[in-house]
């Protein structure tokens, strides 16, 4: 496939990707038919979904893998800058509380997802989990963190940034939210 041709391509799943995000958010779960997804999307027809997406549920797993490619990227900088496991878990959790509430969308989208359909995007949430006790590894190995269950506790880190999600998209403080998680999770890894 020529460049062009494939820049085309990405660009228009991207393009539905994000209209489906939105109908999601902003409809439900329900709603979120082909027909309002090309509504959303200014698409003419319901075929120029079904040609880049076999099923809805490909679409869904697009999306979520969407979402969690848009987080990464929006923390990205927070987490680079950051020196040192107690620094990166603070950098970790105050990023992530900022991408939540910068696009209540993307977390609306993926909450639907996730309480309508059988586990979508399951292996990037067990990817997050497995980076985050990589980070409580490397801490616990420098001494930056005391003795714990690495897993678990990245468990209870992402069950809480989950959590926070739905109090950050009904207009919780972010920075209320961030502070408190960041000093909940300093508290339970301290040496």
């Amino acid at each position: 496939m020529p460049a062009s041709r494939h820049a085309a391509t990405e660009a228009r799943k991207a393009q539905i990707a994000a209209a489906t995000i939105a109908v999601l958010a902003r409809r439900g779960y329900a709603a979120t038919t082909f027909e309002a997804i090309c509504e959303q999307a200014g698409l003419s027809s319901k075929r120029l979904i079904s040609y880049h997406f076999s099923s809805k549920d490909e679409l869904f797993a697009a999306v979520a893998r969407q979402v969690v490619e848009d987080a990464a990227a929006f923390m990205r900088p927070a987490l680079d800058a950051a020196e040192g496991a107690r620094a990166q878990l603070e950098a970790y959790i105050r990023a992530n509380v900022a991408f939540i509430a910068a696009h209540p969308d993307h977390v609306r989208a993926v909450q639907q997802i996730a309480f309508n359909t059988t586990p979508v995007g399951q292996d990037e949430s067990e990817a997050a989990v497995d980076r985050l006790a990589r980070l409580f590894d490397d801490g616990r190995r420098t001494g930056s963190f005391r003795r714990f269950d690495s897993r678990m506790m990245a468990s209870a880190l992402r069950a809480a940034l989950d959590a926070a999600a739905d109090r950050l998209v009904d207009d919780m403080d972010p920075q209320l939210c961030a502070d408190e998680l960041a000093e909940a999770f300093d508290r339970a890894t301290r040496p």
